[in-house]
């Protein structure tokens, strides 16, 4: 099923309200209701880049990488050394 890219981005600035909101009242950044809305907000983020893809053929300028991905990242960074 296509998503419209329109509703798309109305539910990503939502998530984006709840997420900031959940960060404004979290005691700790580890709460529930903070990895809830990272998750909703993610799954949103997601979701709006597949509609641009998929209705406009355009990608959104960010990625979203898991821990694993930042792990790598580092690795190979830490291969070529010190760039100045």
């Amino acid at each position: 099923m296509e998503i419209d890219p329109r509703a798309a981005l109305d539910r990503l600035i939502e998530a984006l309200n709840a997420h900031y909101e959940s960060a404004l009242h979290a005691q700790d950044p580890e709460s529930p209701a903070v990895i809830s809305a990272t998750v909703t907000l993610e799954d949103a983020f997601i979701t709006y880049d597949d509609a641009l893809m998929t209705h406009y053929d355009v990608d959104l300028p960010f990625d979203l990488f898991d821990d694993d991905d930042e792990d790598e990242d580092e690795i190979d960074a830490d291969e070529f050394g010190d760039v100045d």
